[in-house]
């Protein structure tokens, strides 16, 4: 890997291929893992690394792109096909609430069950059963 110049004079690292790719460093810490952690947290913690530093360095647009049409497409298809990507978003939500969940007080923690739950009851009203 050799590492090239922007126009700001930034370090970008290219891959073998020569494609520069823009890293962004990660957040303050010495760990992305949880202290003390039972063999649960450990294992999803450890599972969830790789994505979530690709998640990182994926352009900022993309990620609230990526959920805005995904959570339109789920309320606007009917039937399963719409539950169906309203509980993949639920999902990907409750995923991260997991891994943020040691760091969050009560009220964050709340916010985040609803989030799910709103989801959830969404989905399964888009899928006719009620």
């Amino acid at each position: 890997m050799s590492a090239k110049r922007n126009k700001r004079g930034a370090s970008r690292s290219t891959g073998r291929d020569g494609a520069a790719g823009a890293s962004r460093p990660l957040p303050p810490g010495d760990t992305l893992y949880t202290p003390g952690a039972g063999p649960l947290r450990r294992d999803i913690e450890r599972r969830s690394a790789v994505p979530l530093v690709w998640l990182h360095n994926a352009p900022n647009l993309l990620l609230p792109a990526v959920v805005g049409a995904v959570l339109i497409a789920g309320l606007v298809v009917a039937g399963v096909v719409g539950a169906v990507l309203l509980a993949l978003l639920a999902a990907f939500f409750g995923w991260l609430a997991f891994l943020a969940w040691p760091r969050l007080r009560g009220g964050e923690r709340a916010m985040r069950v609803v989030a799910v739950g709103v989801l959830l009851g969404l989905g399964l009203l888009q899928s006719g059963q009620f």
